[in-house]
C-alpha cells in the first residue's frame, strides 16, 4: 500500500485521527476496532484521506455528514468514489444520520463486505 502514500496529506490525517466526529468515533470504539481484520482511520491514499480503510478486504469506509449531500459534495465525491474504484477499492457510504439511527445496519452492511474465508 506504499504506493498511496502522500507525506504531505500525513499531518492531516493525524489531526482528523485525533478530531474524528461523533459519528467516527462510534463506528471506531463501537464496532471497527473490534474487528478480527485491521482498519485504518484517516487514511492516505494519493490524494485523498479516506474515514476507514481495511487492505484485507480492499475497503474504505467514509462518513457522510450534511456537506456531502450539497451539489459542489456529491461532484466531489463521485470523482473521489471513481478515482479510489479504479484502484480497485471497494467504497460504502453511510451518513451520519444512518450511524445515528441504524447503527446496527450498518455494521452489518459493512460485515456483508467482509467475506468469510473458505475452508
Amino acid at each position: 500500500m506504499n504506493q498511496f502514500k502522500n507525506k504531505k496529506l500525513t499531518p492531516n490525517a493525524q489531526t482528523l485521527r485525533q478530531n474524528m466526529t461523533r459519528q467516527e468515533r462510534h463506528l471506531w470504539y463501537d464496532f471497527l476496532k473490534n474487528l478480527p481484520v485491521t482498519f485504518h482511520r484517516q487514511k492516505v491514499i494519493n490524494n485523498y484521506i479516506v474515514d476507514f480503510y481495511c487492505a484485507k478486504y480492499s475497503l474504505v469506509i467514509e462518513l457522510d455528514g450534511s456537506q456531502h449531500y450539497e451539489d459542489n459534495g456529491i461532484k466531489k465525491d463521485c470523482i473521489r468514489d471513481d478515482y479510489l474504484k479504479s484502484l480497485g477499492l471497494t467504497v460504502l457510504r453511510y451518513s451520519n444520520l444512518d450511524i445515528d439511527k441504524n447503527f446496527h445496519c450498518v455494521c452489518e452492511d459493512i460485515l456483508s463486505h467482509m467475506p468469510s474465508p473458505k475452508g
